[in-house]
């Protein structure tokens, strides 16, 4: 589903991921499980702003994947606290009712200047 996920991602152009590997010097004393990142990407300013049908989908995507995890999952959307309330509906739209109790949504705000980002990963 991951896979899907990123080749949906690659072509529509709405979102760049980044690497999925941990990096070694961050968090060295961290549990694995703690580190590792499910999803993690950038959201492009423009598609945001556009509110890009697109995005949406990928954002919705993100929520499927979060909800389909056999542990707890925590999505951390980072953005200006206006567009929480779009971001976090179209993550919410992929997440199955049934499995609602077991992702979390946390909000991130970040700087006017800092680049807007999804990432999903085990709750610690």
């Amino acid at each position: 589903m991951l896979i899907g996920l990123v080749i949906v991602a690659a072509l529509s152009g709405c979102a760049q991921f980044q690497s999925q590997r941990p990096d070694a010097s961050a968090n060295a004393g961290a549990p694995a499980a703690a580190s590792k990142k499910i999803v993690d990407f950038v959201v492009p300013a423009d598609a945001l702003g556009a509110r890009d049908p697109q995005l949406t989908e990928v954002l919705a995507k993100v929520g499927s994947v979060a909800s389909k995890q056999p542990q707890p999952t925590t999505v951390v959307v980072a953005a200006l606290p206006q567009d929480f309330a779009y971001l976090n509906q179209s993550v919410k739209r992929g997440i199955a009712p049934q499995r609602m109790t077991a992702v979390r949504l946390e909000n991130v705000a970040v700087g006017s200047c800092q680049p807007y980002s999804v990432q999903v990963k085990p709750t610690e």
